[in-house]
Parts: structure tokens; sequence; C-alpha cells
């Protein structure tokens, strides 16, 4: 019973442990002292401008940019407004080009040496259409206002210290293309902090640094307050395709550091992301920890320089351990010294066969494919489509959701290491049940069943006798170290993740000779030992648990807790209190699946999507109401019929509709162009109506051409023949030229659809949504499509 009160300890204090460190801080009045950032004060600009939404490109957006400049008039920043055009090819979407005109605010707070290169502030001001952005970006600005109130409270800096806010950052990082590829201020930097936000709470990850990051790590690990970052992180996003103003600053060869919280997604992007819902602890993490890293940038005598990456992450509080990726073969060293130790001491005790070992190798296999076929089945049996849209009924109920995962994958575990003890081969019918099942859920599962049947192979090879607890234990940690140095091959970065959680069981083991020592202390060491693991994982769990759609990567902790846990979940033979505390948390953790299926968990707070948008042909004289895929509600089902017509589907540029035929009311169309010019290249010229700050076009050239100039910006895009060249151009009422150098004669066809941030004003109106219901991005807006075609 000793063993099975310790188990739960551990698991109750790892979670509490975890649960803690992903506490932000609590805001600091605005009584705090002048050198401090204080959240109240900063929420004081935040609810200024994250009034009402404000896109690049808008009124609102204008007045939030007058506002700015204002406050950084304030603030002794001699602030400039920086227009130009942002113009590029797209890297993610081939055939895709992008661009605007921006107005980027610049102002630099004096150092005493000018001539030093200068640390930069950035954020971004702008907002997507339907949300006033509290979080994103207004977080950001308003943190950089407060951190440069608090700078000069302290005194004139060393350096410039350059604050940065782009515009059109939700329009393809438009601003940030045009400062750091156009602007000559750009030169001046030598260090560059940005801050992002993809939600509205949780706590602040700086999640992505500049190349060559040594020294840049280093100045976190020194100065930043509670920081909360790894080499993890940076590795994987790195490989992830999201993107930020920093990707555009990283490219450009600035060094720095990106920071951004992720809690509360529901909020993103959302009308619900008002300052009303900002978190202000969030926003004081945010503050405190880059005022840390920035004070002492700005003050030191040299900026950061570019050095190896190095390995790194926070443990508790503010303790980083950083060291060189080789470093990692010596950590693996001794996490294989004491695997080696333990086992040798555990079979001087209680003699075992090495085959117990590669069975407990097996078995915490099987535990977590089982655990993550479960998690995949768990996922599949929501009945939620895979996607951000789709996602939005998770989040609406998104902590009983990843409690439900939890107890899952906890329970998968703790039964796997308990039926070890007895050896039954029936276990191997859980998750090959589950694979099956997967498949009803949205059709024929190939990977749901893959892996099902991977579980199931793996418990008949490894189970069929009962293992000794040592035996098993051993077998688990050499597993850890296997995939520790696999990950060490790979990506030494990231290689921490496992061997730090393995160096700790390891330990254990040998504390405790891998288990066999009797009495209350060996229990002690290994709880003590596994909940600190545990809650160290637990901020790592729930960073992966907000990518709802890759639930399985839920694997990886689940892997990691098993090493610490394993001789703990592991009873005696016929000890059946032991065993049931892995079917209890299965039980519980599938209730709440279901729970969270049949729930209807919208409300006032988190209000369902509802997009309708008028579509209107202007030279097919023909329109629609048109929403996403699979949106339906009453409501918009009632919208979308308004007029008597059948709802299909219509293919537009960039995604397919559903559409249902309205009445057609003439709207202002976008106007095009094409003109000769002397050294045979074709400038067509794009126009949109006015009203319009969005123009989508799509160019398709029946000859071989080539792109030469986009907006006035030089380019080079290979427009193949018949193969439409899709943009999106921005806050340019004037239009844009696209310069194309054709191989030969041919033919252009242009087609244009442009936005305008309105219901059309004789159209039907729309009905009020419910409570439970809310726009999103574009919606309660006019699209219009017209064509043209030129030859020459």
């Amino acid at each position: 019973m000793g063993r099975l009160i310790t188990l739960i300890a551990a698991l109750v204090a790892g979670a509490m442990i975890a649960w803690m460190a992903q506490q932000p801080p609590k805001p600091a009045l605005a009584s705090a002292p002048a050198t401090a950032f204080s959240a109240q004060r900063a929420m004081v600009d935040d609810r200024v401008i994250a009034a009402v939404p404000h896109p690049i490109g808008s009124d609102a957006n204008h007045a939030v940019r007058d506002d700015l400049l204002r406050r950084m008039t304030e603030l002794g920043l001699a602030p400039q407004v920086h227009r130009g055009t942002a113009a590029y090819a797209s890297s993610r979407r081939k055939g895709l080009v992008l661009g605007g005109e921006v107005e980027n605010l610049v102002g630099v707070l004096p150092g005493r040496d000018r001539s030093a290169p200068a640390l930069a502030l950035m954020a971004h001001y702008d907002s997507v259409p339907a949300s006033s952005g509290a979080a994103d970006d207004a977080a950001g600005v308003v943190s950089a206002l407060e951190i440069v109130r608090a700078m000069r409270a302290r005194g004139q800096p060393a350096r410039d210290v350059i604050v940065l806010f782009t515009d059109g950052e939700e329009a393809g990082l438009l601003g940030a293309d045009a400062f750091f590829n156009r602007d000559p201020m750009a030169r001046r930097i030598g260090f560059l902090i940005n801050m992002e936000a993809r939600g509205d709470a949780g706590r602040v990850q700086m999640f992505q640094t500049g190349a060559g990051n040594g020294q840049s790590v280093d100045l976190v690990r020194k100065t930043a307050q509670r920081p909360s970052s790894s080499s993890l992180t940076v590795f994987v996003y790195e490989h992830m395709p999201n993107d930020t103003d920093f990707t555009i600053s990283k490219r450009a060869g600035v060094a720095g550091l990106n920071y951004a919280f992720t809690g509360r997604q529901f909020d993103y992007h959302s009308p619900t992301s008002i300052p009303a819902t900002m978190d202000p602890g969030t926003l004081q993490d945010m503050g405190q920890q880059v005022l840390a890293v920035a004070d002492a940038a700005a003050y030191a005598p040299t900026l950061p320089a570019k050095t190896a990456d190095v390995v790194y992450c926070q443990v508790f509080g503010n303790l980083v351990l950083a060291y060189p990726p080789w470093v990692g073969w010596l950590v693996l060293a001794v996490a294989a010294g004491l695997i080696a130790f333990g086992a040798v001491r555990a079979r001087r005790h209680e003699a075992f066969p090495w085959t117990d070992a590669l069975r407990g190798l097996g078995a915490c296999l099987f535990a977590v494919l089982g655990a993550v076929t479960l998690l995949h089945f768990a996922r599949r049996a929501t009945g939620v489509g895979f996607g951000y849209f789709e996602q939005r009924f998770l989040l609406a109920q998104v902590t009983r959701w990843e409690i439900a995962l939890i107890l899952l994958g906890l329970g998968v575990l703790l039964a796997a290491a308990a039926e070890l003890a007895r050896g039954r081969r029936l276990i191997a019918l859980a998750p090959l049940a589950a694979g099956l099942a997967s498949s009803l859920f949205g059709g024929f599962d190939p990977l749901g069943l893959g892996l099902g049947v991977a579980a199931a192979v793996v418990a008949l090879a490894a189970y069929g006798r009962p293992i000794s607890r040592a035996g098993a234990w051993s077998g688990a940690l050499i597993l850890g170290f296997i995939l520790a140095v696999g990950l060490q091959v790979v990506a030494p970065l990231a290689g921490f993740i496992l061997a730090w959680p393995l160096v700790l069981a390891a330990l254990a083991s040998a504390a405790t000779d891998a288990a066999t020592r009797k009495g209350i202390a060996p229990l002690v060491v290994i709880g003590v030992l596994a909940a600190l693991g545990l809650g160290w994982i637990g901020g790592f769990v729930h960073a992966v648990y907000t990518s709802l759609d890759l639930v399985e990567l839920l694997g990886l902790p689940l892997l990691l807790a098993a090493l610490l846990v394993w001789p703990l979940a592991q009873p005696a033979e016929g000890a059946p209190p032991e065993r049931l505390l892995g079917p209890a948390l299965l039980i519980v953790g599938l209730a709440l699946t279901a729970v969270v299926r049949f729930s209807d968990p919208y409300s006032g707070r988190f209000p369902k999507l509802a997009f309708i948008q008028y579509y209107v042909d202007m030279d097919a004289g023909r329109a629609w109401r048109i929403r996403p895929l699979n949106d339906a509600s009453p409501w918009s089902d009632a919208v979308m019929r308004t007029d008597g017509g059948k709802i299909g589907r219509l293919q537009e540029f960039m995604a397919p509709r559903e559409a249902a035929p309205a009445h057609f009311t003439p709207l202002p169309a976008a106007q095009a162009s094409l003109a000769k010019q002397a050294d045979g290249s074709l400038r067509l010229h794009l126009a949109p109506p006015a009203g319009a700050r969005t123009l989508v076009f799509q160019v398709t050239s029946n000859t071989p051409a080539t792109l030469v100039g986009l907006g006035g910006v030089p380019s080079h895009v290979t427009m193949t023949a018949g193969q439409p060249l899709l943009g999106r151009w921005v806050a340019a009422p004037q239009g844009v030229d696209l310069v194309i150098q054709p191989a030969g004669p041919g033919r252009l066809d242009v087609e244009m659809e442009a936005n305008i941030d309105a219901w059309p004003a004789g159209v039907a109106p729309l009905p009020k949504r419910p409570e439970t219901l809310m726009p999103f991005d574009v919606s309660d807006t006019a699209e219009v499509k017209t064509a043209a075609r030129f030859t020459w």
C-alpha cells in the first residue's frame, strides 16, 4: 500500500509543481517603482489600442497609429512614420505573392553612444479584421511602451533603444518585410527583441532566437525573471509552418529573441480578444521578462555576439541550465553508468534474468504506443475535424479536454506497468480495440489501426509471464537511453528533453538499487525524484497539448513519466489496489471524453463562429451568400437561404466555400489595365474599388513569363504557362503594378476579388446574432469579383 500512496503523492505533487510553474506572476500595480514594469500601467494603453478591430489600412488603424505617435512622443522617442512598400513571394505556398503599403512607427530612446549598434524592441500594432487584438499584438506594443518608460526612469542607456511598431503583420509580415529589406534604419540594429501572442493568457515563452544564440541565451539565463524557454522550443519552432515578424529580422541576419504566450487560444484572432479578457498577469510576465533582458542589453558595453548554439532549458524559478551540444554525450554517459549500477546491484539483491529487462523495455514501449493509440482514438471520438476553425469546439472547453487526455495517457501507462506484475497478454486487446474503434469516427483510419496493431504486437512479445520490478524498470531505462542517444545524434539541441529525466530516473534507480531495497526511505527517494521530474515534464505537457491536432505528441512526455514512476506503478504480484489505479483513470478519462463530445461548450464568453459574406460576380451578374465549409448553425442556415437559394459549393481563389444564391446587387469592382513598355515588359495595373482594403488577384499567362516587379519592388517569380499566379495586396487604394516579362506574344487572364469592409447597403441586412455566435475575420463584408483579358 505504501507504493500506491507514494505513486499518488508523486503524481499530485508533480501536477502541483507543474501548475505553479505555469502560473504567470501577479500584475504589478500602477504604484510600483518607476524602474519596474507594471501591468496595470500598461493596461491603460491596451484599452485604448484594443478598443476596436484595426486591420492594416483601416481608419481604426490610422487612429491607433496617431495615438501611438502621441505616446511615443510623451516618452521622448521622437517618433516617425516610415511609409514603405512590402512585396515578396511566399516561401510557404508556391505561386503566391504578398504585399501592400505599410506605415511602420519608429522611435528612438537616445543612448550615450549614438554610433553603437542599437537594441530594438519590436511588436506589430495592426489587428486582424474582426478582433481588437488586445493580446495580438496590443500586449506586445504596450509592453514595449512600459519597458521604455521604465528604462528612462533608470537613466540614459549606453546605446540607442529603437522602438519599432510594424504595420501589416497580420496581412503577411508586411511591415517587417518593408523595414528589414528596404529601410536603412534596419542596419542600425545590433540586437532585437520581438513580442507576440497566440492567445490571451498563460506563461510567456522565449520560443525563438537568432542564429548563433550562445551569448543571447546567456543573457536570458543571467537576467530574466522566471524565464520560460528551452532549446527544444527553438528547435521545434524552426520546423513549424509558423511565422512572426522575427522571421524576417532573423532572415536579415539580426540577432535577437522572440517572446510570446499561447494560453487561452480560443481568443486568438477572435472578437473575444478584448482588454477585459487579456490576463494582466500574462502581460506582467511579458513585461518583466523582456525588461530584465532589454535593460541588461541596453546598458551593457556590448551586445550579445553570435556564437555557437547551446542546449538550454529552465529548471525551476530563475535557474536555467545551458551547455554546448557535445556535453549532452557526457550527460548520457552519466545516465548509462547509473542505469548499469542500479541493474547490476539489483541482480545481487534479487536475481532476475536479463530477459526481464528486455521484456521491461517492450512493456515500456507498449505503454507509450498504447497511450498514443488511445489518445488518437479519443481525438477522433470527439467528432471534431482537424484544422484551426474545427478545433474551436475543443478550445471552448479546453481545460476539460486537457484533463481527459492526461487521465487517458496516465491510465494506459499505469495499467501497462501494473499488468506486468501478472504478465497477462490480454492487455494487448485494449489498444487494438481503440485502434479499430478509431475508424468509427470519420471513416477508415489507417493511422489509428496501425498504432493499435503495433501496440498489440509489442504487448504480445513483452507480456506472457510476470516480470520482476527491477528488471522491468531497468528495461524501461534502457529504452529511454536508446531513444536519448538517437535524439542526441539527430537533434542535439533537443536531446536534453530525454536526457535530463533519464538521469533523474537513473539516479533513483541507482539510489534504490532499481527499487529492490525495502522500507520507506527508498520509496521516498523515488517519490521525491519522480515528483520533481513530473513537475518539470508537466510544463512540456501543456505546451505539447496546445497542438490540438497532434495529441499523439503527448507520447513523449508519457515516456518520460514512465521512466520516473515505473517502480511505483508496478506492484508486487497479487496486489489489487495498485492495479486498479490505471483502469480507474482510464474510465474517468473516457467519461470526460464523452462529456466533451456531447456537450455544447458555446456561450456568450465562448461563442461559436458564424461567418457570412456577400459574394458578387460582376461579370456574370450573379451573387451568393457564402460561408466556410462545415460552419452550419440555425442562424447561418437561415441567412444563407434568405433569398430562397439552395446551399451548394463555390470555389474561391483561396479555398472552396459553401454558397447559396442571393439577389444580385451591383457593387464597385476592381479595374485592370495593361501597358507594353519599351523594354518589351508588360505593366499590369490593378486598382481596387473605393472602400476596399484588400485585393486578391489571379494572373494566368498562356506563355512562359517572369514577374520582375511587384509594387515597385524588384522580384523574380516564374510564371509557368497556364498556371495562375495568386496574389494579395492590401492598404493601397491607388492599386498595384505588376511588371511581367513574357517569353513572347500571348494572353493574360486576370481575375480580381476586392474585399469591402462592410455589408452592402442594398442587400438585405444580417439579422442579429445570438450571443452564442460571433463573426470572424472578414465576416459581414462584401467580396466583389471581376475579370479581364489582355493580349499582346
